[in-house]
């Protein structure tokens, strides 16, 4: 009996122990936000000296008139895609990915009760989804229990278990899934990806745009992300094993095959699904996935 009771006494020392642990919410300064919106623009929508008479691009629709005691930060970045244009793309991402994180860190330092949702388009969702997917493991620049909302359109690391919004559509995004998805921050995570996207929903027979896809996302990152990378560089290595291996891909690289891409692509493009989530309906009261976006947002305000 002593030793039952012993049992009881240490479980409950370690409940104490853990709850103690939980950070109390302190009271924020005059002027902070209850609230506050990281948005990260796609490519082309923002630079690092953005003009202000551009605009938000797609986000735009997303971040205007939310309530009261929120606040909207756009995030400045490169914004690029290719290497005449300065940055290529992976490094273009992770500078939005630093200047997001260093805006959370700088709001959170002077507002210790604040909460943040974190906003992103294209490149700018590739982005918002790897700083979440970073503060989802806890060792992020704010707790997890900190960020109450992610919100992704079409988002190239788009993953095949990640909260869909919408449509089922096949695949992942064209980078391949992120390892290890968001971790604690799963269930506050909402991504979209219109029917017909090719940037968040490539085939998953599709090796050829999903190689493609992994050297855009991975070329020239940092020392500190390369076993990331190389955790999803052998998780795509062993599906084309499984596939059938180097004479498959060749077959996906015949003369034939690189014809239907083209045509597949050219039509991707024409179709302007990518550019058209202000009108892509998400739900049968006829949202669309902006607007479903903004109104989410929203209610965690």
């Amino acid at each position: 009996m002593k030793k039952v009771w012993a049992t009881v006494a240490s479980t409950v020392a370690a409940c104490a122990a853990m709850f103690m642990a939980i950070p109390v919410a302190q009271a924020n300064p005059a002027g902070c936000p209850t609230l506050n919106v990281v948005a990260i623009p796609g490519t082309w929508e923002t630079s690092n000296t953005p003009d202000p008479g551009r605009g938000n691009g797609m986000l735009a629709q997303v971040t205007s008139g939310l309530p009261a005691g929120t606040r909207v930060d756009y995030v400045a970045y490169p914004a690029t895609a290719f290497p005449w244009e300065g940055d290529i793309y992976a490094l273009s991402r992770n500078r939005a990915i630093d200047n997001a994180r260093g805006i959370i860190a700088a709001t959170a330092a002077q507002c210790p009760s604040t909460n943040f949702a974190i906003v992103g388009y294209s490149q700018g969702a590739d982005a918002a989804g790897d700083l979440a997917a970073e503060i989802g493991t806890g060792l992020g620049v704010v707790g997890p229990h900190r960020l109450v909302a992610v919100g992704l359109l079409s988002d190239p690391r788009r993953g095949e278990l990640d909260p869909l919004v919408g449509a089922p559509v096949p695949g992942t995004g064209a980078g391949g899934a992120r390892a290890g998805g968001f971790g604690f921050v799963t269930p506050n995570v909402r991504t979209i990806c219109a029917v017909g996207d090719l940037y968040c929903s490539t085939p998953r027979e599709d090796f050829v745009t999903r190689l493609a896809g992994f050297l855009a996302i991975s070329a020239g990152s940092p020392m500190d992300k390369l076993e990331k990378y190389r955790n999803e560089a052998t998780t795509l290595y062993n599906d084309i094993m499984a596939a059938g291996g180097l004479p498959m891909l060749q077959l996906q690289l015949s003369p034939e095959a690189n014809r239907q891409r083209e045509v597949q692509l050219r039509t991707f493009y024409q179709s302007q699904v990518h550019q058209d989530y202000s009108r892509y309906v998400v739900d049968g009261h006829g949202t669309t996935a902006t607007r479903w976006l903004h109104d989410w947002i929203a209610s965690k305000a």
